[in-house]
């Protein structure tokens, strides 16, 4: 077919990873006139798959250097209506894979609106040998730096309405939160990277949760982590340590490629929030701990990292007013986020902070962390302005009982063929390690 310049062909695209069936997309479409990308958003991937490895911003470059790309345009939703009408094209290109699964509703709506507007849907058979989802897993775990895997958190909260981290104390517990995925609805469900918990750190070898293990070998840990994944890590830092300390703490686990540090103002041997006798423990002088953030904030080398305040007003049995006030005086400080904890059953008095504090920070991330009240669903959480949700210890307390319940048996029979059921195959372990096979 002779080249029509006087028609409009649309091509919606991710393009993450470009591949030679992109390209053939791009070639047919030629056949037919000047070629539109329609360019999905991050926001858009990110609400139904995994953020992509490159911006929209990078992505848009690499195709309007394509020969045979006239414009790229952002489409900032999966479903391809709303650019078909606001675009009107002669012809829409696609692949033929999408006439099954979860995908076909997209056709369906893409054909209705075309007809509407005049244009016509040409397929072309998908390439066979060849899977973006594979190159970009690849990408993903193989081409990812410190830099890229830093400037992750920021992206996220970007793109997403909510995102949701996951408690990774070793690199099998990172793997299985890399790789966890639910299909539901036609999205795939999946956690956002991971959180580093000092509790969880420090019981798994076998030491109290007040600070004492070294930050030097927790660090290490997350280094390991690192050499297995491609999400982004948020790090528990406690109570910061001292403040004349802080800033190389802040160089050190920035330069890992850690996204962001949580820092508690509380002051003395740390302790853990959530123990129901917090009678000795003590909160922060709230300048002196704005003073700390600040120090952070000067000492970290990239705008990508983020120093998040956890504010503990209420593990402390204080009231919204200072909650609200400490919020304030740490934000002219500088923090990026705030998180604010409860170890209340309820989520009253988070809901009654979180709405007060949206009120005047529109667009300062807040962070959640409901184990306490773990009823309350990521859609709730959303409704009440909260942009993250960490689930800070589910990893580490869900192996405890299953290592225990085999223990147990194996000495109960005198053997472990009794425990088989309750254990991960070799296979399993085997497809779980990259480069075990």
């Amino acid at each position: 077919m002779k080249h029509n310049a006087n028609k409009k062909v649309y091509i919606g695209l991710a393009a993450d990873s470009i591949h030679h069936g992109h390209m053939r997309l791009i070639e047919k479409g030629r056949q037919y006139g000047k070629i539109i990308i329609g360019l999905i958003t991050d926001e858009a991937i990110a609400n139904y798959k995994r953020i992509p490895y490159l911006s929209y911003d990078q992505r848009k470059i690499i195709l309007m250097n394509l020969k045979g790309v006239d414009k790229v345009v952002p489409q900032k939703d999966y479903d391809y209506s709303t650019n078909i009408f606001k675009l009107k094209p002669d012809y829409m290109i696609h692949g033929d894979d999408w006439k099954q699964g979860h995908e076909k509703i997209l056709r369906a709506n893409a054909i209705k609106a075309l007809v509407k507007c005049g244009g016509k849907l040409i397929e072309i058979p998908y390439t066979r040998g060849i899977s973006s989802e594979s190159l970009t897993k690849f990408q993903n775990l193989n081409l990812i730096t410190s830099d890229t895997r830093r400037g992750m958190l920021r992206r996220l909260l970007e793109a997403k309405k909510i995102s949701r981290f996951l408690e990774a104390h070793n690199p099998i517990s990172a793997l299985i939160g890399e790789n966890a995925l639910v299909k539901k609805n036609g999205r795939h469900l999946s956690f956002d990277g991971f959180w580093s918990s000092s509790l969880t750190d420090s019981t798994s070898m076998g030491k109290p949760d007040n600070e004492y293990v070294d930050n030097s070998l927790r660090l290490t840990g997350i280094n390991h982590i690192f050499d297995v994944t491609s999400k982004p890590l948020i790090f528990d830092g406690d109570t910061g340590g001292k403040k004349e300390h802080f800033d190389m703490k802040i160089k050190s686990i920035e330069r890992l490629g850690v996204s962001a540090v949580i820092i508690e103002d509380k002051t003395g041997l740390k302790k853990n929030s959530l123990h129901q006798n917090t009678s000795n423990q003590t909160q922060e002088d709230a300048n002196i701990f704005a003073e700390k953030i600040s120090i952070g904030k000067k000492a970290q080398g990239s705008d990508d990292f983020m120093i998040i305040a956890r504010i503990e007003s209420f593990i402390l049995n204080k009231d919204i007013k200072d909650a609200m006030k400490r919020a304030h005086k740490y934000i002219e400080a500088g923090a990026d986020g705030i998180m604010i904890h409860s170890k209340s059953k309820k989520p009253n008095e988070i809901f009654e902070f979180s709405k007060k504090f949206k009120k005047i920070y529109k667009d300062i991330p807040l962070v959640s962390v409901p184990s306490s009240y773990n009823h309350v669903t990521e859609k709730q959480l959303l409704e009440n302005g909260f942009n993250l949700v960490i689930y800070a210890n589910h990893m580490l307390r869900a192996s405890y009982p299953a290592m225990m319940k085999v223990a147990l048996q194996i000495l109960k029979n005198g053997r472990s063929k009794e425990s088989d059921k309750e254990l991960f195959s070799i296979n399993d372990i085997l497809n779980l390690i990259p480069g075990t096979k």
